[in-house]
C-alpha cells in the first residue's frame, strides 16, 4: 500500500482527538496502519496522551498538564466539547494506549516538550514502548532536537524523528546529527528535489496533517513513500480507492 494513512491525534476529524474513541475508531479502519499521539507527564510522572500543554482547549479542566496527578487528570471528561455521544472519555495514558495499539497499529509518539520541561519524559516513554516490546512499531518525534538526543542516549535502537514546519537547508545534516531516520514535516514544504535528498539519506518522510484529497494527491505524485498524516482517514479512503 502506497502512502500509508498515519491517524492524526486518532481518527480526530470524527472522535475528540487523542482519546481511546478516536483510537479504536482508526484501528477499526483496515486501512490505517500508523497513528500519531502526543505524550506529556503528570506531575506524578505518568506519561499520558494530550497535545496542549494546557487542558482548557479539550477537557472540562484548566491549568497545564504538568502540574495535575494522574488521579487528577484521568477524571477530567475530554469528549464532551466534540460533542454530546463523546461525554465521559478520558484523557488515557500512555500505556492504555499501546495496550490497544499492540499488534494492530504502529504509534508516532510525540514528545511535547520543550527544554527541561519534563525531565524524564524520554525514560519513562522509553519504558513503556519497552514493556509492550513495541520497540519495532513505535518512532519517538518531537520539535524539541534534545528530547531525540535523549532518546537515543537511553536507547540507540528506538527510531527517532524530528518534527518541523520548515525547509532549512542543512536538514538531512541535522537529522543525521541527530541520529533521526524519520523527519515529520509540515506538508508544503514537501516537493521532489527535497525527497530525493531525504530518500537517499535513508530518511522515512511523513507529511502533516493533510485533510483534503488535492494535497493528498499532491503528496502522491512527489512520492507513493510520503506518510500522509490526516484527522481524516476517511478523506484517505476515498481518495486512493482503499
Amino acid at each position: 500500500m502506497n502512502n500509508l494513512c498515519v491517524a492524526h491525534r486518532g481518527f480526530s476529524g470524527k472522535a475528540p482527538e487523542n482519546t481511546m474513541a478516536a483510537f479504536r475508531m482508526a484501528i477499526a479502519e483496515p486501512y490505517v496502519q500508523w497513528m500519531e499521539i502526543d505524550t506529556q507527564l503528570t506531575a506524578d510522572g505518568i506519561p499520558v496522551v494530550i497535545h496542549d500543554f494546557s487542558l482548557d482547549r479539550t477537557t472540562n479542566g484548566s491549568g497545564k498538564v504538568k502540574d495535575h496527578t494522574w488521579q487528577q487528570i484521568h477524571r477530567l471528561d475530554a469528549g464532551s466539547w466534540k460533542g454530546r455521544e463523546f461525554h465521559g472519555e478520558r484523557i488515557p495514558s500512555l500505556e492504555e494506549v499501546l495496550h490497544l495499539s499492540c499488534g494492530c497499529v504502529r504509534l508516532n509518539i510525540e514528545l511535547k516538550t520543550s527544554g527541561n520541561m519534563y525531565p524524564g519524559l524520554e525514560q519513562a516513554v522509553i519504558n513503556r514502548v519497552s514493556s509492550f516490546h513495541m520497540e519495532q512499531d513505535v518512532v519517538l518525534t518531537s520539535f524539541d532536537a534534545g528530547a531525540l538526543l535523549k532518546a537515543k542516549q537511553i536507547n540507540p535502537d528506538i527510531k527517532t524523528g524530528l518534527i518541523i514546519d520548515a525547509r532549512p537547508k542543512d536538514l538531512v545534516e541535522r537529522l543525521q546529527s541527530l541520529q533521526c531516520s524519520f523527519l515529520s514535516i509540515g506538508h508544503p514544504n514537501l516537493d521532489h528535489e527535497l525527497l530525493e535528498q531525504l530518500q537517499a539519506a535513508g530518511i522515512t518522510v511523513m507529511g502533516w496533517t493533510v485533510d483534503d484529497a488535492k494535497r493528498m494527491k499532491r503528496l502522491a505524485n512527489i512520492s507513493p513513500e510520503i506518510l500522509i498524516c490526516t484527522n481524516r482517514p476517511d478523506v484517505w479512503k476515498k481518495t486512493f480507492g482503499y
